[in-house]
Parts: structure tokens; C-alpha cells; sequence
């Protein structure tokens, strides 16, 4: 199977290139096709030559996501939806091998990462399935399938652009977008690698993804408009912080004992809390940067008052703001999300203690929005199988 073109770097194709003996010109007039323009065909790029075009197509391939399923408000470019509802899309797209994948796009970014509230934010996938296996999460019930090459990764803020750009195009009355159109600038200007998949897990792949995406020639989004999400590799959290780039941590804690963390997250068995925090710990004598708990608020679980205490402790000694997120309903998972009421009392708790903390008031909950969920009920309409045209 043919390398796709989006799991290059700049230096690798200029390597190659150079090889063909093309003039290095050719490279930026090929990432603009590719990033800026967002096409999906070689014929598209007609200041390529033809000879150089077929050459490229011989050589690589040039993969999109096919969209199986979108649900959620159509966004338009001012980050509204029609009738004013939550404009949260959840995609799910199918891959080359018929793997299915989400990604979230969130266009009124509630500021959980420190980022204005019109910033169009998109959650992204890095694995089919997951291998860690919270207790709570719909991710992954099947198991891990595979890692996500680089291309797919980078594929999903490309895919995200072209449809809510040809969203945009029928909601003015003006021609869809084709394969050759040449999109506005970009649409998405802020990631979270919280999608399905544990990021840190698929490390090589994501970081190459990564440097694609902050590229002033690929994606141009900000290092530090980048935030990955682990539920606590510390190996790879201590390897992350050697990375030059100012990406943005957050640590999926969901318990702030180990008693807690043990009964939800099998991860916390390899990587207890004491080895966790001494990752972090150097994670931030590398960097200097505030770190994010993200804490999912599981009914009975990690809801008391009393396991704020510790959860503050934490956050104070690691210099941490906690994001609370009420637990969204996975069918045939026991689970439930607090009330409103323990909801807030949990997050003045918090705040008593002097820590930065947000309740998300979910978006996205009646959209199947945690991860892993619009995939999981896809897969059981289509009888367990991905591969099943929809």
C-alpha cells in the first residue's frame, strides 16, 4: 500500500524532490493544494506540471475520510448554528480498511483551555478503538484495532474544514464544494487529542501528525493551541516533555486516589498516582505550563465531596485547573452522571479549596459525544461491522 502524501514532512518532500530533480518551489505549490486548499485530487493541483502530478499519484496516495454519519447543528462561518442550538458536530468517518473513527468539532469553545469563546475547537481520534479499557468509557469495549498513521490523524481537521465548508456553501444558496475547490483559511484553529484512542499510546505517529498540523505550511495551528490528553503514561509524559514543541497537557484523571483510579482506570495498576504525579512534576520543570485534570463526575463513583479533597490537593501541588465533565450516558454500561445539584456542589467544593476549576455544562450530550459512542451504536445497527456501507 502506497504512503499517503500527508504523512510527509516538508524536509522529507523536498528529499524527494530533490531526487526527481523537481525545483524546491514545487513542494510549497503542493502543501498549498494540500493544506490551504484542502484538495482531494491530483488533477486539482494545476500548477503542477502533469508529468510531476503523475508521478506523485504513482508514488503516493492521497486518502480522505468518508463521512458515515454526522450529527449535531450545521456550523456556519460565524460559529452559529440555525435556531441558535448548540452548534457541537460529532463526525464519524470511515478509513481505507473500513475502521471507524470520530472526530468533534466544537465552535463556541467554552474557554476550558484558556482560548477565546469564538475559537472553532476540534477533538480528535488517534486510535481505532483503545487498549486501556476505563471502566466508563465506550472507546474501548472492543479492544484496541490499530493505530492511526499520521495522514489519518491530520485527515480529520482537513475532512472537518471541507464539510463544514460545503455545510456553509448550501446554507447560502451557493454551489457545494468539489474536489477542486479552493477553501477559505482555516476553520479549525484549536486541537484536543481527546478523541478516541489513548494519544500517548500511538506516540510516534501523533507527534509526526502534530508537527504537520503547527507547521506554518500544513496546518498552522498554534503549538499552545494543541492540548494532548493521556489517562497517564508516565513514561511517555516524561518523553513529551523533551519534545521542543509547547504543547498543552492534560492528565484524564477521574479519581484522585488510587482506590478510586483503580476501580475505573486499569491504567493506574501500571501507573499509580506517586509515579503519575513524578511525571508531571517533570513535565512541568521542563516546560513551566499549567497542566488540566480532566475529571469525569461518575454518580456514586468520584462525586462526594470527600474526593474533592484529595482532587484539590493534587491540583494544588502540580499547579493544575480541573475541567469537570458530567458522564454521558454509554448504553450497556452501568454509569450514570450526577444531578445538577452534586454537580455544583462538587465544583464550590473545589473552588473553596482556592482551585481554578470548570463545570462543563455539557455540549454535545445529546449527540453522542463521549468518545467512542456514535461508533459504538453504528457498529451494533450495522450488526457489529464496520465494513457495512450505512
Amino acid at each position: 500500500m502506497l504512503t499517503d502524501i500527508k504523512s510527509l514532512t516538508r524536509d522529507e518532500l523536498e528529499t524527494r524532490f530533490k531526487t526527481w530533480e523537481q525545483p524546491v518551489y514545487r513542494v510549497g505549490q503542493l502543501l498549498e493544494w494540500l493544506y490551504a486548499h484542502r484538495v482531494t485530487e491530483w488533477e486539482a493541483m494545476t500548477n503542477l506540471p502533469k508529468p510531476l502530478r503523475a508521478k506523485l499519484k504513482e508514488t503516493f496516495s492521497l486518502q480522505t475520510l468518508e463521512l458515515v454519519r454526522k450529527q449535531g447543528a450545521p456550523v456556519l462561518r460565524s460559529g452559529t448554528a440555525e435556531g441558535g442550538r448548540d452548534t457541537t458536530q460529532k463526525f464519524l468517518w470511515r478509513l481505507h480498511d473500513h475502521s471507524l473513527i470520530e472526530s468533534v468539532l466544537i465552535p463556541a469553545n467554552p474557554a476550558l483551555y484558556g482560548d477565546a469563546s469564538d475559537r472553532h475547537t476540534l477533538c480528535v481520534s488517534t486510535q481505532v478503538g483503545c487498549a486501556y479499557g476505563c471502566k466508563f468509557c465506550a472507546s474501548g469495549l472492543d479492544g484496541l484495532k490499530r493505530n492511526l498513521t499520521p495522514d489519518e490523524i491530520v485527515e480529520q481537521v482537513l475532512a472537518t474544514e471541507r464539510s463544514v465548508t460545503s455545510d456553509a456553501c448550501r446554507v447560502a444558496g451557493t454551489a457545494v464544494a468539489s474536489p477542486v475547490t479552493r477553501y477559505p483559511s482555516r476553520i479549525v484553529d484549536n486541537l484536543v487529542i481527546m478523541g478516541m484512542g489513548e494519544p500517548l499510546a500511538n506516540y510516534d505517529n501523533l507527534l509526526k501528525a502534530l508537527r504537520i498540523l503547527n507547521a506554518p505550511w500544513g496546518g498552522g495551528i498554534g503549538a499552545r493551541k494543541i492540548t494532548l490528553s493521556t489517562s497517564g503514561l508516565a513514561p511517555q509524559i516524561r518523553r513529551l516533555a523533551d519534545e521542543p514543541l509547547q504543547f498543552r497537557l492534560a492528565i484524564s484523571l477521574h479519581g484522585a486516589t488510587d482506590e478510586v483510579r483503580n476501580k475505573i482506570m486499569p491504567v493506574n495498576r501500571k501507573y499509580p498516582l506517586k509515579e503519575l504525579v513524578a511525571a508531571c512534576e517533570h513535565y512541568q520543570a521542563k516546560k513551566g505550563r499549567m497542566l488540566t485534570f480532566e475529571y469525569i463526575l461518575i454518580a456514586g463513583v468520584n462525586d462526594s465531596v470527600g474526593q474533592a479533597k484529595p482532587l484539590a490537593a493534587l491540583a494544588r501541588r502540580l499547579f493544575a485547573k480541573v475541567n469537570l465533565i458530567p458522564y454521558n450516558k454509554v448504553e450497556g454500561l452501568p454509569w450514570k452522571r450526577p444531578d445538577e445539584e452534586t454537580q455544583e456542589t462538587f465544583l464550590a467544593a473545589l473552588e473553596k479549596q482556592k482551585v481554578v476549576a470548570t463545570l462543563r455544562r455539557e455540549k454535545g450530550h445529546d449527540i453522542d459525544a463521549a468518545c467512542g459512542q456514535l461508533r459504538l451504536k453504528t457498529e451494533r445497527e450495522l450488526g457489529g461491522t464496520s465494513s457495512t456501507s450505512p
